[in-house]
């Protein structure tokens, strides 16, 4: 069509065409090629060599036909001037590369040939160096992507006779069923169906000690077999698999940027046309070119620049390294500003798995020997006909089958304290409400909740009833005894504190207000942590929503805020927060997707190591922004002076931002 003839208008109905992006001009495209071969360590090197050649002239006295700093400035110097004019002609931006590139044609002009190669040479050291900590940083994404195996073993049959094969990863799918051999990796998640081992979990979730594993026990991507041999089902497809997300969480966070790096941004922008004035300023004041062309070589924001992105990939680099997935500079720099951080109880602070704490054994007469165990040996001495002990005894007896998770806590403790109990002849589970088993001595027990109890007509005392109040009263999760048909007792469980909880709290106490939510009532809650100084609030019996709206409230309220869950009830509240953290390894799928962080091992104790750090890198961008800016207004005001000339200018300038960026990259490797 030609350029003078407007297209026909549309009919009525009809979609809009699609209009295709003018293609980039093909100067362009050879420029940006020529500028991808001119970056990276060897040709920065290369323009260094030229540079120091060039020095040496100049510390001789001696005037070669051809500055060999020409050379460094067509090497380190093309590359500004593709990355200038992208950003101010496809992007129409304007950023600290033009100003960069304005300064060493300056330069040129004045005859000042050695200072215009230093300054695009100092500047792609600065990238060099940037390059270099975010590949550093990025060690830990390429660890990851190494844990994923690319084949794997899966078991089929020919008859009677289990065979394997070798597949593909990205062909497995749930259902299938893998062996896994000593030495090697899993390759997908799943729960093993036979078999057992000891497997190095560290890569994936951080535990530093192996973990067994049995039938049942979930098995990750990525993890080591370290001793035995299982079979395992297969519950995700290889790209949905715990090491797959890893590194799609990895690397979305390392291509995100934290609300100051933006901010630098902008003033990269402004500094180019406030850098044009002073100089112009200086040029007519003083009627010193070299002065002028000396102010736009120290006003390059290269630390400006360089500092944010840098402490931002080298903290996530570090967090990476501890098992701590942050997914973006946003969440980073929010936590490290966080006011408040909220907790979730169950599994955040807790185990989510019951433990007996406490017996109550009402008395009685005539009173049934205690069984034993099957084979008629025992684990300790007979227990007395009344007392904890047999009140164990009979409980661990008729829950030894059951798969509750009230009835395997109690069974625990039996064996912990060494109590003999036996097998039950029969048993019943009755959802909801308890288990009924009989022994081959003939005495039927009950284990359950107080309705069970009345609806199987065992009478329930005021006694009884006054001992279950105090039971409660300490919110502990009661469960009833009864032995052919009279109440023995009441046993009492409460959630199990993981390790270091109480250490965790105290040092976050020490950055942020911190509130326990829970949906547990206020009994249960208030006995775990109800003497607890470090929480400034406890909320019992939280709904999902309750949580959101609780936090929604905090933020209109100015605060900033966090969150830590791990079910999915905390989902809602992870995304309301301006940090949501997820316990990765225990945690819901849900919760992993709506949270900005993601602690793998689900170590609680790595908590104030995240907040330290975010804390930590708040105050190294500001101390680098500090920095640049006082460097910066230094030489502004030798330059105006004429004490620093084109040559020393960049020197100092470009000095002080390699500085800022090494301080920066410090974050990866410093002590927190």
């Amino acid at each position: 069509m030609p350029e003078n003839v407007a297209p026909a208008p549309l009919a009525e109905g009809e979609p809009e065409p699609v209009r295709l992006a003018a293609a980039p001009h093909p100067s362009f495209l050879h420029l940006a090629s020529i500028a991808k071969t001119l970056e990276g360590l060897r040709a920065t090197v290369l323009s260094g060599a030229f540079l120091a050649v060039s020095f040496l002239f100049w510390l001789l006295d001696a005037a070669p036909a051809v500055d060999p700093a020409w050379a460094t400035i067509v090497i380190s110097g093309i590359p500004l001037v593709y990355l200038a004019v992208r950003r101010l002609v496809a992007e129409r931006a304007i950023s600290s590369a033009l100003l960069i590139v304005m300064a060493m044609v300056a330069s040129i002009h004045v005859g000042e040939i050695f200072a215009a190669g230093e300054v695009v040479f100092i500047m792609a050291i600065g990238a060099l160096l940037e390059e270099m900590t975010v590949e550093k940083s990025a060690s830990g994404l390429r660890q990851l992507v190494s844990l994923a195996p690319p084949v794997a073993r899966i078991l089929s049959r020919d008859g009677d006779r289990p065979v394997t094969r070798t597949v593909s990863v990205e062909s497995l799918v749930p259902g299938d069923t893998l062996r896994v051999l000593p030495g090697e990796t899993v390759a997908v998640d799943g729960i093993i169906a036979s078999g057992s081992s000891s497997i190095d979990e560290a890569p994936v979730t951080g535990e530093s000690l192996p973990v067994d594993k049995g039938p049942g026990d979930p098995v990750f991507s990525g993890t080591l077999n370290l001793h035995g041999s299982f079979d395992f089902v297969a519950t995700r497809k290889g790209e949905d698999s715990t090491v797959q997300k890893l590194i799609a969480l990895t690397r979305k966070a390392a291509e995100s940027k934290a609300p100051l790096a933006r901010l630098v941004d902008r003033w990269a922008a402004w500094l180019v046309p406030v850098a044009l004035l002073i100089a112009i300023a200086v040029y007519l004041f003083t009627g010193d070119l070299k002065r002028g062309v000396t102010i736009l070589v120290v006003f390059c924001p290269c630390a400006l620049v360089l500092a944010t992105p840098v402490s931002i990939v080298a903290a996530i680099g570090r967090a990476t390294k501890k098992g701590i997935i942050v997914k973006s500079g946003a969440a980073l720099e929010a936590l490290g500003r966080a006011q408040v951080l909220c907790l979730d109880k169950t599994g955040t602070l807790t185990l989510g798995k019951p433990a007996l704490t406490e017996i109550v054994a009402i008395p009685g007469s005539a009173e049934p020997e205690p069984p034993v165990s099957a084979t008629g040996e025992r684990r300790g001495d007979p227990p007395p006909a009344d007392g904890e002990d047999s009140l164990l005894c009979f409980g661990a007896t008729a829950e030894s089958l059951s798969e509750h998770p009230l009835g395997r806590a109690l069974v625990k403790a039996a064996d912990e304290r060494g109590v003999a109990y036996g097998k039950p002849a029969d048993f019943s589970y009755i959802p909801g409400k308890g288990v009924a088993a009989a022994t081959e001595g003939g005495e039927r027990i009950l284990c359950g909740n107080l309705g069970f109890m009345r609806g199987e007509g065992v009478p329930v005392s005021s006694e009884a009833e006054e001992a279950l109040g105090r039971v409660l009263d300490k919110g502990r999760t009661p469960m009833l005894c009864a032995v052919n048909g009279r109440l023995r007792g009441i046993f009492g469980f409460l959630d199990t504190l993981k390790g270091g909880t109480e250490r965790t709290l105290e040092e976050l106490s020490k950055y942020s207000s911190l509130k326990l939510l829970t949906g547990d009532d206020e009994k249960a809650a208030m006995a775990l942590f109800g003497g607890n100084a470090a929480l400034s609030a406890i909320i019992p019996s939280m709904s999902p929503v309750d949580k959101a709206e609780y936090l929604t409230g905090l933020k209109e309220g100015g605060l900033i805020t966090a969150m830590a869950g791990d079910g999915v009830n905390d989902a809602p509240a992870l995304k309301t927060a301006d940090v949501g953290i997820a316990m990765g390894a225990l945690g819901s799928d849900i919760a992993i997707g709506a949270a900005d962080v993601v602690l793998m091992g689900d170590d609680i104790e790595s908590l104030p190591f995240l907040k330290k750090l975010s804390v930590k890198t708040l105050s190294t961008i500001r101390l680098n922004i500090t920095l640049s800016m006082l460097i910066n207004a230094a030489a502004i005001t030798l330059s105006a002076l004429g004490i620093l000339t084109p040559v020393t200018g960049a020197l100092v300038h470009n000095a002080g931002s390699t500085l800022v960026v090494l301080n920066a990259a410090r974050l990866y490797n410093r002590k927190i």
